[in-house]
């Protein structure tokens, strides 16, 4: 977790007014976006009775199990910690059953809940998801706002029901997607919006005066998961299209290209407005400085700003070409064979 994000958080605490009613809640949760929301209800007049999230999954290149983000900050404070492989299976059902939650609150879990356990709390399963629905269900809304080229997203509380985040909506708050804005800076964002979203959400819910909002269905888009092979770059769309596309994949699970068959993953881009009218080939390299690296697209042209080849570090272009030979006029695109990983 990076460190400007602990700070936000830590700063959120301040923002929270203390209500008359505790509820008793269970969260489930597994990612960083998660982490705020669950820090406001430690910090809150709220009873965080259990936690539930994702077992601990091997990481980086020794594949050392790493606990998630959550579960880290649960230990810290004592809860007890859940972390079932299906949360669907009848002890899990039981056990959450036996807590007797008010409320159980989910937030980036990664699983989905049945209909058994949707009912047990008695004021429902509330979500904090992190686009304006019904735009972007599903696993991936920041990422899909930002290749989409939407200029404005935000988050969503709702009451759950079996649909895939299609239960009624009860407080929706809009920020604005700036023009450097990545998916790893609006998620953090995002995050601290969710946590205050929530907040207020929970207040209104023990007062008995949280609004229920049915989702307009032919307004829905999906959001679909997002894999390593996502991410190769089709030089035929416009530069603004791939401007977006590297904004929205940063940082996972990143744009990439092949330069001669070597893997290129690329970080950041310009466009130059340039109106180039010879009959150049999309993903061909046009113009080559000292300190630039020009590559034309279906529509306009792109300055590659920072690159880096598999197996190397992230480099500024200025940097890269002081350790690398680029040829004009090489096509960027997939390898010999074909393949997109």
């Amino acid at each position: 977790m990076n460190t400007i994000f602990v700070k936000k958080i830590c700063e959120y605490k301040f923002l929270v007014n203390k209500g008359e009613n505790q509820m008793n809640v269970i969260f489930m949760g597994t990612p960083e976006f998660a982490v705020p929301c669950l820090q406001m209800l430690l910090d809150s007049h709220h009873k965080v009775t259990a936690v539930f999230t994702q077992p601990d999954r091997p990481k980086g290149r020794g594949r050392q199990l790493t606990p998630p983000p959550v579960k880290i900050l649960a230990q810290q404070h004592q809860i007890p910690i859940f972390q079932p492989v299906k949360i669907k299976d009848s002890d899990i059902v039981k056990q959450l059953q036996n807590l007797k939650p008010d409320v159980i609150v989910v937030v980036a879990y990664g699983q989905i809940l049945s209909k058994e356990i949707l009912e047990i709390p008695s004021y429902g399963c509330i979500n904090v998801h992190a686009s304006l629905l019904p735009k972007y269900r599903g696993a991936a809304p920041i990422q899909w706002a930002i290749i989409n080229g939407e200029t404005s997203t935000g988050i969503t509380t709702m009451y759950m029901d079996i649909g895939l985040d299609t239960g009624d909506i009860i407080f929706q708050k809009s920020i604005p997607i700036t023009s450097d804005d990545t998916a790893g800076s609006l998620h953090d964002k995002l995050a601290n919006v969710g946590a205050e979203v929530l907040h207020n959400t929970l207040l209104q819910v023990e007062a008995g005066t949280a609004p229920r909002t049915k989702q307009q269905e032919e307004e829905a888009t999906y959001a679909s998961i997002l894999k390593k092979s996502t991410g190769l770059i089709n030089w035929n769309q416009s530069a603004l299209q791939i401007q977006n596309f590297i904004r929205g994949l940063s940082p996972w699970p990143s744009a990439y290209t092949y330069y001669k068959n070597n893997m290129m993953k690329i970080w950041d881009v310009k466009i130059t407005n340039k109106i180039n009218e010879n009959k150049n080939v999309p993903g061909q390299i046009i113009n080559i400085t000292e300190q630039e690296v020009e590559v034309q697209t279906g529509n306009g042209t792109l300055i590659l700003k920072e690159v880096q080849l598999q197996g190397k570090r992230r480099m500024t272009i200025q940097e890269f070409l002081r350790g690398n030979t680029i040829e004009i006029n090489t096509v960027l695109g997939k390898n010999k064979h074909g393949s997109t990983k």
